[in-house]
């Protein structure tokens, strides 16, 4: 049967010590680094973290770096710039509060997010080897920040996001990475039978049992009214979207769980032959800053 997924199982890391044969640990400052920046995207590909763009300086204006992306290679300690092969060809609008994910070959996807002012719905592509930027066809409407996208089997998946008057939901965009078009899942977003509407939370794609799934969670319900300077209504539910049965179910916690938030970031482990989600950080109801790491295991 389609969705049988019943409980989740979360398990709090401990990363101030010895994980297995994981020490977390703090770097030390490079001399080549990007510049202090909030409402940035990242995105990993073959080894690499790749970051493009976000908001910084005295002004907190978005970062503009003439279509670069930032390259952090771990095995190497050590941060890159990488340019665009031609510096005269088109590149996306400086931004914050954008998504970008990976096709796990050699595309880095940047998405939607906050210019100067206003508000996104392009879609670009960045070739990794080529360094070239190509523009794809831009997303349903409306414009928003906040928004979540993940890839899986050779397409792209968008939903949520804060299009600045109100939360997204209900609907779940497909992009055919080779037929370059988006196609819309609508489905019941009351929090029963699909999850309700919310922003600057995660979407990551995940095999379970050799089946490909989605899984978004948490994420800020209703906007807080100090805007990016503070808390809206946090949400702390979890989310599974079988893609081959376009169903949604929503799994129930078996123990502790984390604090809802939003603004925070999520990515995924393969371990035992199922996915887990490791979960870190964020921004909680109270307004104060979460540091904890949590990892989901979906049973």
């Amino acid at each position: 049967m389609p969705c049988q997924i019943t409980q989740e199982r979360f398990e709090l890391m401990d990363c101030s010590g010895d994980l297995g044969s994981v020490i977390a640990k703090t770097l030390p400052v490079l001399a080549v680094a990007p510049t202090a920046r909030v409402g940035s995207a990242v995105a990993a590909l073959k080894g690499k973290i790749y970051l493009f763009s976000g908001r910084g300086g005295v002004s907190m204006a978005p970062i503009d770096e003439n279509g670069a992306i930032w390259s952090y290679s771990p095995s190497e300690s050590a941060w890159s710039l990488v340019s665009p092969a031609n510096p005269t060809a088109s590149y996306p609008a400086a931004r914050s509060y954008h998504t970008m994910t990976a096709d796990g070959e050699d595309s880095i996807y940047v998405h939607a997010g906050c210019p100067e002012k206003g508000r996104l719905s392009d879609l670009w592509s960045f070739n990794t080897e080529t360094r070239v930027w190509t523009q794809l066809p831009s997303a349903p409407d409306p414009p928003r920040g906040g928004a979540s996208l993940t890839h899986s089997a050779g397409k792209l998946y968008r939903m949520n996001g804060f299009d600045g008057t109100q939360e997204q939901g209900g609907s779940l965009d497909v992009f055919d990475i080779s037929g370059k078009a988006w196609s819309t899942i609508t489905y019941h977003a009351d929090g029963v039978s699909g999850p309700e509407p919310r922003s600057v939370c995660v979407l990551v794609a995940l095999k379970l049992s050799g089946k490909d799934f989605l899984v978004t969670m948490f994420g800020e319900h209703d906007p807080s009214s100090l805007g990016h300077a503070g808390a809206g209504k946090m949400l702390g539910d979890v989310w599974v979207f079988d893609i081959e049965n376009r169903k949604w179910c929503r799994v129930e916690a078996q123990g502790e769980a984390p604090a809802p938030r939003g603004w925070f970031d999520a990515d995924v482990e393969s371990k035992g032959g199922n996915d887990h989600v490791i979960v870190h950080g964020g921004l909680a109801e109270d307004n104060s800053r979460l540091g904890d790491v949590w990892r989901l295991e979906i049973v």
